[in-house]
């Protein structure tokens, strides 16, 4: 049996994410109601509703942009349909990089495109620059711990990740750049 241990030192490494594996994570943890939709208002079986899907996550500069697709039906519900207007919009979202110790984060929200509707921007701009940065946020040392936990079946060595300290993240090009110490054993 081989045994490589940090031994009371993490090293230096450069975690490059893509907005594919972003947009992932959104997906599966805000995004992940019937045909994968987020309501703000209402559910799958009212008849006035207002939801959110399809995100899609780039990288412009500085940011990371998150476009999504929205769709109303705003009024009042009478005799099994939506009395009112029915609404398909999209808005963009833009947040910085931030990192916590293992956690990958987002903060200043910044609404870039909103629908133009003063009713259903009453229910985008919470939604958008507070409950979908919040939950973009990502532990990168549980996932990373994740993806390792299978690779003494797929490599015949058991790699762990022992410890994981983010730096900083930056977005590079088409990529979000983590600056991390992370410590690792194999056996």
């Amino acid at each position: 049996m081989v045994m490589f241990a940090a031994l009371g030192r993490a090293s230096a490494v450069e975690v490059k994410i893509s907005a594919k594996a972003l947009e992932r994570t959104l997906k599966a943890q805000l995004f992940n109601g019937p045909e994968g939709r987020y309501y703000m208002r209402g559910d799958v079986n009212s008849t006035c509703y207002v939801y959110a899907d399809s995100p899609k996550v780039s990288f412009v500069q500085d940011r990371v942009v998150v476009h999504v697709h929205t769709k109303a039906k705003l009024g009042t519900a009478m005799h099994g349909t939506c009395v009112g207007i029915s609404l398909t919009r999209e808005a963009d979202v833009s947040v910085i990089p931030d990192a916590e110790g293992e956690t990958i984060g987002f903060r200043d929200a910044r609404i870039e495109e909103l629908s133009g509707s003063k009713e259903l921007d009453y229910f985008l701009v919470p939604f958008l620059s507070r409950k979908l940065p919040q939950q973009m946020k990502v532990n990168a040392a549980d996932l990373m711990r994740k993806a390792l936990s299978r690779s003494e079946e797929t490599m015949g060595y058991a790699l762990s990740l022992t410890s994981l300290k983010i730096h900083s993240m930056l977005v590079l090009g088409q990529s979000l750049v983590l600056d991390v110490d992370a410590g690792m054993s194999v056996d």
